[in-house]
């Protein structure tokens, strides 16, 4: 069952910190030289990936149904020393935004009929020249991987991700699996993501 922001919201209070404190290691990889602009961060969580980019110059939208993320996220922004816009609201809801130079989805969980239409919403939001990048657990990290949901119908696959931005109008440069390294109980584990990577 998916969780709701409620859940979400508790979840968060748990820990004063879910993840790490960091970008994801592809955003910083395929981002670090990339010319700033606007940049929309959907589901963006604690904004990890958000404060990073508006670090390099970005100006960065974060949207989280998670208000307790969101403030968390502002927090962090303020001890970098940079702003971001927030925008509380459940991207499913397809929040009505401007159009970006950059929209990130980062490991956003969903159903993948669900996750379909977030796809072609994101797409929507990219604006002429404009650059998307997912990255998200692989449906085949399930039994070869680490970590990550136990549920395939919330994992990816790059054929369907790949068509479902084809569809939406983008060209989809790369749509692949990656590995990541993940420090485990006992030991350097590896996590299978997928990443896609798409133009307007």
């Amino acid at each position: 069952m998916r969780m709701d922001a409620a859940d979400w919201d508790a979840r968060y209070r748990e820990t004063t910190q879910m993840w790490s404190r960091g970008p994801n290691v592809f955003v910083a990889e395929r981002l670090a030289d990339a010319a700033p602009g606007r940049a929309i961060d959907l589901a963006g969580g604690e904004g990890r990936n958000a404060v990073w980019l508006a670090e390099r110059g970005w100006d960065v939208e974060l949207v989280e149904f998670s208000r307790v993320a969101l403030d968390r996220a502002v927090d962090r922004a303020d001890e970098a020393g940079v702003r971001l816009t927030t925008t509380h609201a459940d991207v499913t809801s397809e929040p009505a935004l401007e159009r970006a130079d950059l929209v990130l989805i980062a490991y956003l969980q969903l159903p993948s009929a669900q996750m379909a239409r977030v796809c072609a919403y994101a797409a929507s939001l990219v604006g002429h020249g404009g650059r998307l990048l997912l990255v998200g657990h692989a449906r085949r990290n399930l039994l070869e991987g680490f970590g990550g949901p136990s549920d395939p119908d919330v994992l990816h696959d790059p054929a369907s991700l790949a068509s479902w931005f084809s569809t939406a109008g983008l060209t989809v440069d790369e749509a692949s699996e990656v590995t990541r390294r993940v420090d485990g109980d006992h030991g350097p584990q590896t996590a299978i993501d997928v990443l896609v990577d798409a133009h307007r």
